[in-house]
């Protein structure tokens, strides 16, 4: 089982906080974030599973680690899909451990990872678009995977969403960073209506070639997919056509992925 560090590096990359190398870890950071100061969780081998929190106000993540990971403390714009309260005042409390066994083994949403990023390479899974609206934050492909419902309005968190622009060639892609066994989508999509439109169907195409036609009703409740188990690394998400009304403005709030690891028992041992 690997073991886990944790450290909080400025801009430069010099090391303000840390602890070492062990299963179960955290630090509490007292001092106020600045501009450019970012989270990094390590491992003592790859690839590994972990749960991370990198903030109090946020929900732990099982992510599967291939590499370091880097988080750069939101500000600003980037600040607007986020908790207020998430990253402010001068103290804080991170933590990641080893995931453990039943987590790893557990039919779960294998899509739900809050602390993903546009520049994130190695916590999976990850969410990317071809087109963000306006490319602002609170439009942004990883708001589909945070975990947030809320879809009765749009805007700031957290009332966050995948926007498309306006774009019909919009695809959603979510790499999962290895193989694993799914059989249920749950889609929600944005509802705040009149100024929402909702799609009346689209296509999801796995990465094992097969694809799947969705047919969506005019509701902001989540609506389920299930189908035969497939084994598969990555899927996208896109050919959405809206329903005929006076709305140009369609958008997801969330897009989940139920099933389980290929090998659960390989798996906590990995690292």
């Amino acid at each position: 089982m690997a073991q886990i560090a944790i450290q909080v590096q400025d801009k430069s990359n010099t090391i303000l906080c840390e602890k070492a190398f062990c299963e179960k870890n955290y630090i509490v950071y007292n001092a106020a974030y600045a501009q450019g100061d970012k989270i990094c969780i390590k491992a003592t081998a790859y690839p590994c599973y972990a749960v991370i929190a990198l903030d109090d106000t946020m929900a732990e993540s099982l992510v599967y680690l291939t590499g370091d990971f880097s988080f750069e403390i939101p500000f600003g714009e980037a600040k607007k899909s986020y908790n207020p309260k998430s990253f402010s005042l001068d103290r804080h409390y991170v933590s990641a451990r080893s995931a453990t066994q039943s987590e790893i083994s557990a039919y779960r949403d294998l899509a739900f990872n809050p602390y993903d990023n546009h520049d994130n390479k190695t916590a999976f899974p990850h969410a990317f678009a071809n087109v963000e609206t306006r490319g602002e934050a609170v439009f942004a492909a990883r708001n589909a995977i945070d975990g947030l419902f809320a879809n009765d309005m749009h805007g700031e968190w957290p009332w966050t969403s995948w926007g498309i622009n306006r774009n019909p060639e919009a695809a959603f892609h979510l790499d999962f960073g290895r193989s694993v066994k799914i059989n249920r989508l749950v889609i929600t999509l944005r509802a705040d209506f009149p100024h929402d439109a909702c799609w009346k169907s689209g296509r999801v195409t796995f990465s094992d070639s097969s694809e799947m036609e969705l047919q969506f009703s005019e509701t902001g409740e989540a609506q389920q997919f299930d189908f035969p188990e497939k084994e598969i690394t990555a899927l996208t998400f896109d050919r959405l056509l809206k329903y005929d009304d006076h709305s140009p403005f369609p958008a997801l709030t969330q897009f989940q992925v139920f099933g389980s690891e290929i090998d659960s028992e390989r798996g906590s041992t990995l690292g």
